[in-house]
């Protein structure tokens, strides 16, 4: 097995529920913030489930594709990866699924991309693949040795730019398949194009880091130790927000590298991925919490529990419709979340 911390084998639940549930440890230093809200306030919005038919799918990753369907991956469940299939569910709940060729590649993060196809990680393949919107695998991209690539975004570039933790790189493929790989200090985990038009990365080891199309990165050390920064999201204030996996908090880092942290009231929460919200909120994952929750630009969080129990959600993206739409790993399910009015 390949090594990896943090969310980048969350096809492994030992892994991550071993990271998320590391103890709190708030420290000194947390700004004053209005008090959190530990359950709905006022409004508590629905959260609708949908069964995936095929079992012990694991889906992980999840983004909105051409149209109006979200586009999830199925990497199965650590060590045998072996569902290895992508999946398809529309606003009202219909789901199909379509298989990768290559076998156990341990898909991960799913982008529809600007060329109107959907390009995806194989972790454990050292791959980047591409399948139509009609679910054809046209291309799957073999990369540099030992490439273990995780989460991708599109660049401004057009081109597609991902996380390889495990040679402490950061890769670029354009639409016609070329790579490139640009070294960085420590171990990429997710990333985002920031408001910049650079590229700002979340660092296992307890970092952010920041880096140009040129290649050229900076690193901002996170003031609490033990974090273990996962997801990250460009937030509408001209922020990026990110969280906390090991110390049960969501942060944020101004483009000029200043770096606040806001608790999550629940311990032991895990937080995981994280999206801007269409509420002008950001919205998040809480693996191990088996919550969703919600944290405005001020720092005021909201927590709302997914019906299934134990059902470790991950992916977390906004459909067409507005909803906040996310994996439940264990669950075997796509969730379904309006934000309150």
């Amino acid at each position: 097995m390949k090594s990896t911390t943090a969310f980048v084998l969350t096809l492994s639940c030992a892994v991550l529920a071993a990271c998320a549930g590391r103890s709190s440890s708030y420290g000194t230093g947390l700004p004053d913030v209005p008090a959190f809200v530990r359950s709905a306030a006022a409004v508590t919005p629905k959260i609708t489930e949908f069964t995936i038919p095929i079992g012990d799918s694991g889906p992980a990753y999840i983004t909105r594709g051409p149209g109006d369907a979200l586009w999830f991956t199925e990497p199965g469940h650590y060590p045998a990866y072996a569902i290895n299939q992508l999946g398809r569910i529309t606003p009202g709940g219909s789901i199909d699924t379509f298989v990768v060729p290559t076998a156990k590649s341990g898909l991960l993060s799913i982008v529809a991309a600007s060329d109107g196809a959907l390009w995806f990680t194989e972790y454990q393949g050292g791959k980047v693949g591409r399948m139509t919107r009609r679910g054809t695998v046209t291309n799957e991209y073999a990369l540099w040795k030992k490439c273990a690539p995780a989460f991708m975004v599109e660049g401004p570039d057009r081109a597609l730019w991902f996380t390889d933790e495990q040679t402490h790189a950061i890769g670029r493929i354009t639409l016609d398949g070329k790579s490139t790989r640009y070294p960085v200090a420590a171990s990429p985990v997710d990333l985002v194009v920031g408001p910049d038009n650079a590229f700002w990365f979340t660092e296992s080891t307890g970092a952010m880091g920041r880096m140009t199309t040129a290649g050229t990165t900076t690193q901002y050390p996170i003031p609490t130790a033990s974090s273990y920064p996962l997801g990250i999201a460009a937030g509408p204030d001209g922020n990026l927000w990110f969280t906390e996996s090991g110390t049960d908090k969501v942060g944020k880092i101004t483009p000029s590298g200043a770096i606040t942290e806001y608790a999550v009231p629940t311990p032991k929460s895990g937080p995981n991925l994280i999206v801007a919200g269409p509420d002008g909120a950001l919205w998040f994952t809480e693996f191990s919490g088996n919550k969703i929750g919600r944290i405005t630009t001020a720092g005021a969080v909201s927590e709302y529990p997914v019906p299934t129990a134990k059902s470790e959600p991950i992916g977390i993206t906004v459909g067409a419709d507005r909803a906040l739409w996310f994996t439940e790993l264990a669950g075997n399910k796509i969730g379904r979340i309006a934000p309150p009015n």
